[in-house]
């Protein structure tokens, strides 16, 4: 793909409010996309923002459409596809977080909404050293479990009860995790997100 030359913004950060756009603003439909991914100038994705928001950037010739939702919103001499992705066109420096917060829903979403010891529907989680034996709260000791598994395995060891985990825990990477952590993703941002369509976020 390619990738256009761009200059550095000293801008504030997309999310602000200081973009000048016409008075009357079109306002998306209840039905169209609550947000919209928006990329960098270089197509790194940036950040989720609401799809009003978007259009403001679109309008103030901040931002451009990549792809967009068959919804069009209308404005007195506007009328506007939703952007679904949209791709600023200067580039910004934003920092992003060294890791991803733990959570439940991050957890189950890691793992797929499934028990890692049984492959049945998560419920729970659950570390895999216990707390009582000195197991951490961190991504590499948490796993997604039913409730059945999860009380059975009570604060015994893998090695007592003769369980094998099918793989690791590891603390989730990539632009998705980085920028999404559990939302719900819009599969027609995958491919800027670089996630295959198995995973869901």
């Amino acid at each position: 793909m390619p990738r256009h030359a761009s200059r550095s913004s000293s801008a504030g950060h997309p999310g602000s409010r200081r973009d000048h756009a016409p008075s009357v603003l079109p306002v998306p439909s209840p039905g169209t996309t609550a947000a919209t991914l928006l990329l960098n100038a270089t197509y790194e994705p940036l950040c989720v923002v609401s799809s009003r928001r978007a259009i403001v950037l679109v309008l103030a010739e901040k931002a451009e459409p990549v792809d967009s939702a068959p919804d069009v919103v209308h404005a007195e001499t506007i009328s506007l596809p939703v952007p679904v992705v949209a791709r600023l066109t200067r580039y910004v420096r934003v920092p992003f977080p060294a890791s991803v917060p733990l959570s439940r829903r991050a957890v189950f979403t890691r793992d797929g909404q499934t028990c890692v010891y049984c492959g049945g529907s998560a419920t729970s989680i659950d570390h895999v050293v216990p707390r009582s034996r000195g197991g951490t709260h961190t991504w590499d000791n948490v796993v997604a479990a039913c409730r059945r598994c999860n009380h059975t395995k009570a604060d015994r060891s893998l090695a007592e009860l003769g369980w094998a985990l099918p793989h690791a825990p590891h603390t989730p990477s990539g632009a998705a995790w980085r920028l999404l952590g559990a939302r719900t993703v819009d599969p027609r941002w995958r491919e800027w997100l670089g996630m295959p369509e198995s995973v869901s976020a």
